[in-house]
C-alpha cells in the first residue's frame, strides 16, 4: 500500500476475528515504532509484547472489558519510562561524543563535546529531576526571569516535563499503529483501562506509567463502527 492508503486503511478497531496474527510481525513493527521522533532522543519508553493468553485475560479485564481488548489476539503495552532519564542521557551523551569525535573537524571536537556534555550531562537531568513540585518550581522560575531577555521554552514544571515524555510515546504508538496497517493487521488504541492493574500484571515499577494500550488482531466485518467522520478540513486548518 501507499502511504496514504496506510492513512485511510487504519481505523480502530472493536471487534477481532479469532485468528491468529503472526507475533514475529507484531515484534517488527514495534521495533519500527522505535524510529518514531522524541524529545531529545531520550527514548523514555518500553513497549510490552502481550502474547500470552492468560495476561491477555488479566488485560482485558483491565481494559473494562471493551470488545477491542477480550477479542484480541495480541496486545501492546506502550509504557513511559521518566525515571530512566539519567541512564538514557548518559547513553545519549556517550552516543554524541563518538559521532563528534567520528565526523567532527579536529578543530571543533573539543567545543562540540563540552556542548553535548552540558546538554545531556546538566540539562537533562536537571530537567527531568523531580521531587514533589519542588525542582518544577525552580525551573519555571529561572526559565520566566530568563524569558525577560530572550526566547525560551516555558513548560519545564515537572507536570510539563511528564507531558512531554507521554508525547514522545503516543507518537511510537501511532507509528506502529501505521505499520500494522502497513500489515493489513488492525489495531485499537485503549485510553480506558485500570492503570493500577495494568501495571500490577506486568510488573513494572513505580516509576513507569502507561501511555496506552494497543490491542491487535485482524478485523471481523462489523469491528469497524461505521463510517469514519472527521471534523471538516476548513475548520481545523489555518494558513498563516
Amino acid at each position: 500500500m501507499t502511504f496514504e492508503e496506510i492513512i485511510n486503511y487504519r481505523r480502530s478497531v472493536r471487534h477481532y476475528k479469532n485468528e491468529i496474527i503472526n507475533a514475529e510481525k507484531v515484534k517488527r513493527c514495534i521495533e519500527l515504532a522505535t524510529l518514531a521522533p522524541n524529545s531529545s532522543n531520550m527514548q523514555l519508553w518500553e513497549f510490552y509484547h502481550i502474547t500470552n493468553p492468560e495476561i491477555l485475560k488479566k488485560l482485558s479485564e483491565a481494559c473494562l472489558k471493551q470488545e477491542s481488548a477480550t477479542t484480541a489476539q495480541q496486545m501492546v503495552v506502550f509504557v513511559t519510562r521518566q525515571d530512566l532519564f539519567r541512564k538514557r542521557a548518559k547513553k545519549m551523551m556517550d552516543l554524541e561524543t563518538q559521532n563528534v569525535l567520528k565526523n567532527s573537524p579536529i578543530e571543533k571536537q573539543e567545543k562540540r563535546v563540552k556542548n553535548w556534555k552540558n546538554y545531556y550531562g546538566k540539562i537533562m537531568p536537571f530537567l527531568y529531576t523531580s521531587f514533589f513540585g519542588f525542582f518544577g518550581i525552580i525551573r519555571k522560575t529561572i526559565v520566566n526571569i530568563v524569558g525577560i531577555f530572550r526566547p525560551i521554552v516555558y513548560q519545564v514544571t515537572e507536570n510539563d516535563m511528564r507531558v512531554v515524555v507521554h508525547k514522545t510515546c503516543a507518537l511510537a504508538a501511532q507509528t506502529f499503529m501505521l505499520a500494522m496497517a502497513s500489515k493489513k493487521y488492525d489495531t485499537c488504541p485503549m485510553e480506558g483501562f485500570d492503570s493500577r492493574k495494568v501495571k500490577s500484571i506486568l510488573k513494572l515499577p513505580c516509576g513507569a506509567e502507561i501511555n496506552m494500550v494497543v490491542s491487535c488482531g485482524i478485523r471481523e466485518e462489523h469491528g469497524v463502527w461505521g463510517e469514519r467522520m472527521r471534523i471538516p478540513f476548513d475548520e481545523v486548518y489555518q494558513m498563516i
